[in-house]
C-alpha cells in the first residue's frame, strides 16, 4: 500500500474499531442490565434491536448525506454523535430511557458505514480496494475480542455504566484523529467526481431522485439479502452467546466474555483473509461463499446437539470463522462496479441488509431461547448461510456482470453513467 492507503486504513480502522465495540459493549453486560432493569430475554433482545432500527433507517440517508456533503465530513459527524450517545448509554436510568438513547444511538452510526466506504474508494485504486477493506473491516472481530475482554472486568470494577464512559471517550479521540489526519481524495478519483451540488430544493429534489433510480436496481438488492443471511450469525451470536454461556453453561461474565472473545481472533484472520481473496479472484464471490457458508451451516446445527461446552464453543468458532471469510466477498462486485457518485447510496443498500438482520434476530432468538431453549435457537440460525448461498448463485459474479445489471434497471442519463471505467 502506499503511504496515503496505509494512513487512510489506519484511521478507517479505528473508527470501526469503536464503532463495533460501543455496539458490542451492551451485549456483554446485558445479563447484568437486564437484572437491574427486571428485564427478560425479550426485553433485552429488544435493547439490542432497536439500535438496528434506527441503524437500517439511516443507512441510506447516510450515503446520500456522504454523496452531498463528503465522505470525510460526515465520518466526523457520526464520530461524535455517536460517541454522545455511547457516554448518555452509562446514564440510563430507566427501560424506557435505555431503549429511546439506543435508538438515537442507532441513527448516529447508520450515516457512517456509506461514509467510511466512500471514505475508501476516493482513497485507493480498483486493485488495492477490497484488500485494504478487509484490513478496516477486520477491526470488527478484533472489536468483538476488546469488547467482551475490556467491559466485563470494567463493569465488575467500577459498575457497567463507567464501561460506557470509557468507549466514549476513545470514540472522541478518534475522531480527532479522523479530522486530522484522513488523507486528501486521490487526483485521479477527484476528476472523475461530479461538480459539487448547490444546496436548497432543486438539490434536494436531484437526491430524491437519485436515490429512488438506485433503490429500483434489484442486483443491490440480492446483494442486500446475502448480507442479510450473514448478518443473521453475526448478531445471533453475538447477543446470546454471553447470556447462554452465564444463565445455561454458569460462566461468570468475566470468563464468559474471555471464551466469547478468543474466537473472535479467528475472525479478524478470516476478514482480512476474505478481503484478500477478493482481489485476487476479482469478485467471483461464488467461490468462497458457497463452501465457507455450507460449512458455517453445518457447524451452527452441531453446535446446538453439542452436549459440551468445549464442542458447542468450537462448532461456534468454526461457524462464525467460516462465516466471516465471506463478509468481503459480499462487498466485492459492487464496490469495483459502482461509479464514485454512487458508492454512498450504493453501498448502503447492500448494508441495509445487514442492520434488518441486527433488528429482527435478537428478539427473534429471545423469544424462541425462551420458548424453547438457547440451543434450538443457535440451530435456527443455520437458515442464514442458507440464504446467502442462494444469493451467491443468483447475483453476478464479476464487474462485467453487475455493472450490465445495473444497466438494465437504471434511467438512459444514469446507464451511460454507470457504463464507464469502474471506479
Amino acid at each position: 500500500m502506499s503511504g496515503l492507503v496505509r494512513t487512510t486504513v489506519t484511521l478507517l480502522f479505528a473508527a470501526w474499531f469503536i464503532d463495533y465495540v460501543d455496539r458490542l459493549a451492551i451485549a456483554t453486560v446485558l445479563p447484568v442490565i437486564g437484572k437491574e432493569f427486571s428485564l427478560d430475554l425479550r426485553q433485552q433482545g429488544l435493547v439490542v434491536s432497536v439500535f438496528f432500527v434506527a441503524y437500517a433507517a439511516f443507512q441510506i440517508p447516510g450515503g446520500m448525506l456522504a454523496d452531498r456533503f463528503g465522505a470525510k465530513r460526515v465520518t466526523c459527524w457520526a464520530l461524535l454523535a455517536w460517541s454522545l450517545c455511547t457516554a448518555l448509554t452509562g446514564l440510563a436510568w430507566s427501560f424506557a430511557a435505555l431503549l429511546l438513547i439506543r435508538l438515537v444511538f442507532g441513527a448516529a452510526e447508520g450515516v457512517f458505514p456509506a461514509a467510511a466506504t466512500k471514505a475508501l474508494v476516493e482513497r485507493t485504486t480498483v486493485a488495492e480496494r477490497m484488500g485494504a477493506q478487509g484490513t478496516i473491516m477486520s477491526s470488527n472481530a478484533l472489536a468483538a475480542v476488546a469488547a467482551p475482554l475490556a467491559v466485563p472486568p470494567l463493569a465488575a470494577a467500577f459498575g457497567w455504566r463507567w464501561a460506557f464512559f470509557a468507549a466514549a471517550g476513545l470514540g472522541v479521540l478518534v475522531h480527532f484523529a479522523v479530522r486530522a489526519r484522513l488523507p486528501a481524495v486521490q487526483a485521479a478519483v477527484r476528476v472523475r467526481l461530479p461538480a459539487p451540488r448547490a444546496h436548497g430544493l432543486e438539490s434536494a429534489a436531484g437526491d430524491a431522485v437519485r436515490m429512488r433510480d438506485v433503490l429500483r436496481m434489484g442486483v443491490l438488492w440480492r446483494f442486500s439479502l446475502m448480507l442479510f443471511g450473514y448478518a443473521t450469525v453475526v448478531w445471533g451470536l453475538s447477543t446470546w452467546i454471553p447470556s447462554y454461556l452465564t444463565s445455561e453453561r454458569g460462566l461468570s461474565l468475566t470468563s464468559a466474555g474471555v471464551l466469547v472473545a478468543l474466537p473472535s481472533l479467528g475472525t479478524a484472520v478470516a476478514t482480512w483473509l476474505g478481503g484478500r481473496l477478493s482481489d485476487r479472484m476479482e469478485g467471483h464471490h461464488r467461490r468462497v461463499i458457497v463452501p465457507a457458508m455450507t460449512v458455517a451451516a453445518v457447524a451452527l446445527c452441531l453446535m446446538a446437539l453439542s452436549p459440551s461446552l468445549a464442542g458447542a464453543i468450537a462448532c461456534g468458532t468454526v461457524a462464525v470463522f467460516a462465516v466471516s471469510l465471506c463478509y468481503m466477498p459480499i462487498f466485492a462486485v459492487p464496490l469495483r462496479g459502482l461509479p464514485p457518485e454512487l458508492v454512498g447510496v450504493g453501498s448502503s443498500v447492500v448494508v441495509i441488509g445487514g442492520q434488518f438482520a441486527g433488528m429482527a434476530v435478537p428478539p427473534l432468538l429471545g423469544a424462541i431461547a425462551e420458548a424453547a431453549s438457547f440451543e434450538v435457537a443457535f440451530a435456527v440460525l443455520a437458515l442464514g448461510p442458507v440464504l446467502t448461498i442462494v444469493m451467491a448463485l443468483l447475483t453476478p459474479q464479476d464487474t462485467h456482470g453487475f455493472t450490465a445489471a445495473l444497466r438494465r434497471t437504471a434511467p438512459p442519463a444514469l446507464s451511460v453513467r454507470i457504463a464507464k471505467e469502474p471506479s
